[in-house]
């Protein structure tokens, strides 16, 4: 199988270990997902296999779309509700004035600290393992995302239901911690649902059960599964004749030279039976170079 899976995590599990349920019904393929949702969340985490495996590095970019739950009046080691309290803060009242004010604070190219508790390495090793492991680290050093829209709304007296679209890199259990602050609060996130990333959305997931049993099954069908060319639907794309295509798969990029449909940038090329080929990045009008080769 070579496609890419559009998964509806759950919570309690870690995405390795969804990955890890897939793959048993899949050998010997290679499998493998997009973007890591820490074990609490859910939403949409795309599974690739096989052949699709090789798309990860064009379809890793673009805005991620998430809704879910902060709770206010605490903040957690990890700033979600996994973790220890480490401090607490009297909450206090809030007005929908108040929230659009703060929402609007964080619109923007903004700086974040990420959490210590992250995939973040230092010496070689994740940040998560040495913190486990009550070793002291200094916090991860600040770095720039992009908040494309936020929302809040007050859930209770101590909770805030948000939706928000950021930039590749943005954690949200950092924003959570940071609207706590900006409120005069502590705060962490309680629940996180990821709605939408790599131009997929959770509307057209499956619950891992349902997978599985598909998969159990070989009811291919039943999984909705995208073929690598469906994957990357929204790249320019080019046809190519047979004689182009072995070049190709020869490593020959000349093939592609005078065929770039952009004057920089991936596009895709596909066979004459439509299937994927390649991805090639056009190094200008004229000329393009070959990232990945598809096998047939």
């Amino acid at each position: 199988m070579d496609a890419v899976i559009l998964l509806d995590k759950p919570a309690g599990i870690t995405s390795a270990e969804a990955v890890r349920r897939i793959k048993r019904f899949v050998k010997p393929a290679r499998v493998g997902h997009l973007g890591t949702l820490d074990p609490f969340a859910t939403g949409l985490l795309p599974i690739m296999i096989g052949e699709a495996t090789k798309l990860a590095p064009f379809l890793e970019g673009g805005d991620k779309e998430y809704i879910g739950t902060i709770k206010l009046g605490a903040e957690t080691d990890t700033l979600d509700r996994d973790g220890a309290i480490i401090r607490t803060a009297e909450v206090p009242a809030l007005t929908p004035g108040q929230l659009g004010d703060v929402a609007s604070r964080f619109i923007g190219k903004i700086t974040q600290t990420p959490p210590i508790f992250s995939a973040i390495k230092r010496e070689g090793v994740p940040m998560y393992k040495l913190a486990r492991k009550n070793i002291d680290i200094e916090a991860p050093p600040p770095r720039e995302v992009e908040i494309k829209s936020l929302h809040l709304e007050a859930a209770g007296c101590d909770q805030i239901k948000f939706a928000v679209v950021c930039s590749p890199g943005t954690y949200v259990r950092s924003l959570a911690r940071d609207i706590g602050a900006a409120l005069g609060t502590a705060a962490y996130l309680d629940e996180l649902r990821r709605t939408r990333t790599s131009g997929f959305h959770v509307a057209d997931a499956l619950a891992l059960d349902a997978v599985v049993a598909a998969l159990e099954a070989g009811d291919t069908a039943a999984l909705k599964t995208l073929a690598p060319r469906q994957a990357v639907a929204a790249m320019p794309e080019i046809a190519v004749d047979s004689a182009a295509e072995r070049r190709l798969r020869n490593g020959d990029s000349s093939a592609l030279d005078m065929m770039a449909p952009v004057a920089a940038g991936y596009f895709k090329v596909i066979s004459d039976s439509g299937a994927l080929v390649a991805v090639a990045r056009a190094t200008s009008r004229v000329t393009a170079i070959i990232e990945r080769i598809f096998n047939p």
